[in-house]
């Protein structure tokens, strides 16, 4: 019978992500441990390992697909003497969202509320399911597999369970050694679209990383006092070449001090293009002409 391959959960936070690549392509035999496809999430992109070997069916979410639903199935192993004519249908699978292709932005997404993975079950004669990369790394680690909680397949312990673990990243409580996580709160994201004033721009598709690293910059500014610095500036040579270009000038016009921060600034985007953009939710956009103000 085939086996359904699901999207996994590869932080506490996580209940969604992206299938950034596929490591193993339909008609590929696949042993347990194989890393299979790299998955994106909102902290960074990692290796997913097959749990069970067999060969690879049927794919059911291309590379580069946004936003699929941790558990829905993401491909079908073939079973034992089963052929991809013969095999189960699987359920529906959801569709997520392509990659970003324009500079249209969204309304971020809210998040259901995380279901902490299983502890892996550690009873007198049970077995404790785990990846075999996983293994090696605790046992070098010294770290007990009964302390470990699985994300993985039916609770199975997967690399970064072990990581997470040695980092201190999984909270047990005291009785019963169960995973305290919350999901952290999503700030609110405006929709509707970004002006680009009237100028031409180059959009660069933002990953989950970025997103999420601005839904926490946006955050932190909202939420955490700040203060700001201030410093004293020596600007006589400054000065003395605003003199000698207004007497210049004459009556013609008047530099005044501000108009040469206006062109320092200039002369700053263009020797740093990359700080001339605006900020999107799918996208930077990084424009062609630097107009200030």
């Amino acid at each position: 019978m085939s086996v359904q391959i699901l999207m996994p959960a590869l932080s506490p936070t996580m209940t969604e992500g992206k299938l950034a690549k596929w490591l193993k392509k339909e008609g590929d035999k696949v042993k347990s441990g194989d890393i299979i496809a790299e998955i994106e999430t909102d902290k960074a992109t990692m290796e997913f390992e097959a749990v069970d070997e067999g060969v690879i069916g049927k794919i059911l979410i291309k590379e580069g697909t946004e936003a699929v639903a941790v558990n829905s199935p993401i491909a079908v192993l073939l079973g034992d003497g089963e052929t991809a004519a013969s095999m189960t249908a699987p359920a529906p699978a959801p569709a997520g969202k392509p990659a970003p292709t324009a500079a249209k932005p969204t309304a971020a997404p809210v998040p259901t509320a995380f279901t902490p993975p299983k502890l892996a079950e550690a009873a007198a004669g049970d077995r404790i399911f785990v990846s075999p990369l996983a293994k090696r790394i605790a046992s070098q680690a010294g770290v007990s597999l009964e302390t470990i909680a699985g994300s993985g397949p039916n609770g199975r312990i997967v690399k970064v369970d072990v990581e997470r673990a040695l980092s201190g990243g999984a909270e047990r409580a005291m009785s019963g050694g169960a995973v305290r996580a919350t999901a952290a709160p999503r700030p609110a994201t405006p929709a509707g679209p970004v002006p680009d004033f009237g100028q031409p721009f180059t959009a660069v598709p933002n990953s989950s990383i970025r997103r999420i690293i601005a839904r926490r910059l946006l955050e932190a500014k909202q939420t955490v006092p700040h203060f700001y610095l201030t410093v004293d500036c020596n600007i006589d040579e400054l000065l003395s070449l605003r003199q000698k270009l207004n007497a210049r000038a004459g009556a013609d016009y008047k530099l005044s001090v501000n108009d040469f921060i206006i062109k320092a600034v200039a002369l700053a985007l263009k020797k740093v293009p990359a700080a001339n953009a605006t900020w999107t939710d799918e996208s930077i956009r990084r424009y062609d002409n630097i107009d200030i103000s």
